[in-house]
């Protein structure tokens, strides 16, 4: 499966001007032989707790965006977005996965990040998220799940690739190079980490630093990008992960 990881620049709380200048890179992905599309954390309008102005329901216009970019192009595309579920009094940062066949898959962000407030406009998951497309298994994650290691460790037997989809700041880089390492090596599978660049916040005071990169089971570096809007892409092989686990089997030794 060929993967494409879209790193890119936010305009802050406005969906369709952000929306307007994805577009192009999503369709330069596709031409350049993508089959998977991953964006950033909070993609269309930033890392918000503006939830009252910003949450969208189920289907709303940045899921039917995915939606109808997957159908039309015929690839899975997804990023993640503020979602208010019916009835819900707070919304979830909600990773959303689009097929080309009109499948939707959510994942729910579980752990909100505390520092920065998140979890005082946005509810926690309680559901870890596997889907498996043509024969890869992908889970999918959300920035600050990515310090939470047993999240990874319990979901490794049945995935190939982690996903995680991220807002991380610059001032944090080495961290998010680090532990998106770790889980590829301790975990044996591949982790796509794709994270945004460009400024952030009313104040536009949150630098963002990129470093989006595909990593593979032995924790090698198939492609990265640095602090620049980037399409970054490479293979995906679940055969390639089932080889590394049988020649060292190390996930059969964890308590």
């Amino acid at each position: 499966m060929r993967v494409a990881a879209i790193q890119h620049d936010i305009v802050w709380e406005d969906r369709d001007a952000t929306l307007a200048r994805v577009a192009p890179m999503v369709a330069g992905a596709v031409t350049a032989g993508a089959e998977l599309i991953v964006l950033p954390e909070m993609f269309a309008v930033g890392f918000s707790m503006a939830t009252a102005q910003l949450a969208e329901p189920p289907g709303g216009p940045t899921t039917a965006w995915l939606a109808q970019a997957a159908v039309s192009l015929g690839v899975w595309i997804g990023g993640s977005l503020p979602e208010r579920a019916a009835g819900a009094q707070r919304p979830t940062n909600t990773f959303v996965l689009a097929g080309p066949d009109g499948t939707l898959h959510r994942y729910a962000k579980r752990h909100p990040f505390g520092y920065g407030g998140e979890h005082r406009y946005y509810d926690a998951g309680d559901q870890a998220v596997t889907v498996v497309i043509d024969g890869v298994r992908l889970s999918l994650a959300i920035c600050y799940d990515l310090r939470f290691a047993d999240l990874f460790w319990t979901l490794a037997p049945r995935t190939d690739a982690y996903l995680v989809v991220a807002n991380w700041p610059a001032a944090r880089r080495a961290h998010w190079t680090a532990l998106l390492m770790a889980r590829a090596i301790e975990n044996q599978a591949y982790v796509v980490g794709v994270n945004r660049v460009g400024t952030a916040g009313a104040g536009r005071d949150v630098e963002h630093c990129g470093d989006t990169c595909i990593i593979d089971p032995m924790g090698e570096v198939l492609a990265s990008a640095a602090d620049k809007e980037s399409v970054v892409s490479a293979d995906i092989d679940p055969a390639i992960v089932t080889g590394i686990r049988a020649r060292f089997p190390f996930l059969a030794d964890r308590a």
